[in-house]
């Protein structure tokens, strides 16, 4: 690490983590080396994106996606494994009356894997705080108007959970193919600051 970031109270939790891991033997520096190089080669937003591009074109799979993640990912040769331990995820589908938007209000956990590395304003305390409180008011400064009447639920991110958004399908996009509605989706769309 270096820069800012290496001195970064997190960082400096993290590193000595990986000191106490390697110190009692749990894990090796090459294995921890391993796990950080395997995770973040196929880490892109262009996973997220595929998955919300095969749940727009098959309801059976959509199906599946909301019933339990984990088990759906396999299908398209995705998965949450990659660290020490498989993390859970569950999906949330926005809808014309609801809306979900993603934090981690303790630090920045995060779907790397299908999300890419986190965004840096995702990680900012005032994100972690205010959108807990005023979602709204969040999105709009993200350019996300949302009408009145449409509900926003906040999904707080754990080390155990992840989360990720399920945004509406474009209307006028029926026609479209699975690899050409993927181009759609954006990282802020499977975060929910974004509409898609």
């Amino acid at each position: 690490m270096s820069g800012e970031h290496a001195s970064s109270t997190v960082a400096v939790r993290v590193r000595r983590l990986e000191e106490r891991l390697v110190a009692a033997g749990v894990v090796g520096d090459d294995q921890l080396d391993a796990i950080l190089t395997k995770l973040l080669n196929g880490a892109s937003p262009v996973n997220g994106a595929r998955v919300v591009a095969r749940a727009w074109t098959d309801a059976g799979f959509r199906e599946r996606l909301l019933a339990d993640a984990n088990a759906a990912l396999p299908e398209l040769g995705l998965s949450m494994a990659g660290g020490l331990q498989e993390q859970r995820l569950k999906v949330v589908e926005n809808t014309r009356t609801e809306h979900h938007v993603l934090v981690c209000t303790l630090c920045s956990c995060y779907p790397i894997g299908l999300l890419g590395p986190s965004p840096s304003w995702y990680k900012s305390e005032a994100y972690r705080s205010r959108v807990v409180r005023d979602p709204r008011s969040v999105l709009a400064e993200f350019g996300l108007e949302l009408p009145d009447g449409v509900t926003v639920t906040v999904w707080d991110s754990s080390a155990e959970s992840r989360y990720m958004v399920l945004p509406r399908r474009p209307d006028g996009t029926d026609a479209m193919g699975e690899e050409e509605l993927a181009r759609l989706v954006t990282r802020e769309g499977l975060i929910g600051t974004a509409a898609v």
